[in-house]
């Protein structure tokens, strides 16, 4: 917090992966954690002398990289011809796409949407256990939670999720990529 730049580079590294958790959690779609990140780390940089108690560096930098998500997602909103299509990057470098990663692509584009819509109470600590596969007890450090409130969020989100499911099922179930590439091969 005094400005010794080893001191600074080792906290960053420290933090730096759960920090990344919570940007892929608030992000927007077409932003990119490494753009945030670097974000992140210059707000860090400039203003590591503002944090007052040691002790709450966590939070601090959460808040940051929750500020810093908004803001983007805020800035993109302001300039949509910006907006670059996310299957120009979906595409591998031979140009050949296997019917299975068109139906893993669609299942998971499509729970991501229903994560998506989760609240944030519920939203971030699902998705640092799911995708980055932090256990309960970091999870509830980086939230300032106690860890059976974590467990219980995530078994509420999971719940959330599958009654989502559920009812996007029951409401009137679309035909999956899979049974449309089925079709489309028995002709």
């Amino acid at each position: 917090m005094g400005g010794d730049r080893a001191a600074m580079e080792t906290l960053w590294c420290q933090h730096r992966r759960w920090i990344a958790a919570v940007l892929l959690v608030h992000k927007s779609a077409g932003d990119q954690v490494e753009d945030l990140l670097q974000d992140v780390a210059m707000t860090f940089v400039k203003k590591i002398g503002s944090v007052r108690d040691p002790s709450k560096i966590r939070a601090w930098l959460r808040t940051v990289a929750i500020n810093a998500a908004r803001a983007s997602v805020r800035s993109a909103k302001a300039r949509p011809w910006l907006r670059t299509s996310d299957a120009a990057h979906a595409v591998p470098a031979t140009g050949a796409i296997r019917s299975q990663d068109i139906i893993l692509d669609d299942e998971a584009a499509r729970l991501l949407s229903l994560v998506s819509q989760l609240p944030d109470a519920y939203r971030e600590p699902l998705t640092l256990r799911a995708v980055h596969g932090l256990r309960g007890k970091h999870i509830a450090s980086i939230l300032g939670l106690a860890e059976a409130t974590v467990e219980t969020r995530i078994a509420r989100a999971r719940r959330m999720l599958r009654e989502r499911m559920e009812s996007r099922h029951r409401v009137g179930p679309q035909a999956s990529v899979a049974t449309t590439l089925d079709q489309k091969g028995q002709r």
